[in-house]
């Protein structure tokens, strides 16, 4: 009796594992591939034409923005390990005091793989240079 008990015991054991590593494939594979995808609304620019809202995935690059490929390309320069490409202006960062105009951007989405929730302005010259730094992602025309 007892040898019988062991042999069920090894047959569940095995089954058991069977069935874990079975669900843990078929969770890596159901889960999605993270995808470096963008919304971005732009408004109040100079240029009618860059006003709306457009999607930006990269790598492969594709969406409605006006110029994927060569935006990505941009995202991709500005990209280093253990920085935010889309960090804010710092507070306590001395700034022209100039006027680039009412354009206004919000990015949000995810960028290798981190969230994105990112807002754009042109109110100092801190915030001019952090816009044209991201041009061809944000528009180039946004005149005052």
């Amino acid at each position: 009796m007892p040898r019988f008990t062991g042999l069920a015991l090894a047959l569940a054991l095995a089954a058991l594992s069977t069935c874990s590593t079975a669900s843990v494939a078929s969770a890596a594979a159901a889960a999605p591939v993270p995808l470096d995808h963008l919304t971005l609304t732009v408004t109040d620019s100079a240029d009618r034409a860059s006003d709306g809202t457009y999607e930006l995935i990269c790598h492969p690059a594709a969406g409605t923005h006006p110029a994927p490929q060569t935006a990505c390309d941009r995202l991709d320069e500005l990209t280093t390990w253990g920085t935010d490409p889309f960090a804010p202006v710092p507070p306590d960062s001395l700034c022209t005091m100039q006027y680039g105009g009412p354009a206004t951007a919000h990015v949000t989405g995810t960028w290798a793989g981190r969230p994105v929730d990112a807002s754009f302005k042109r109110t100092d010259g801190c915030e001019i240079a952090r816009w044209d730094d991201f041009a061809p992602v944000l528009p180039t025309r946004t005149g005052t």
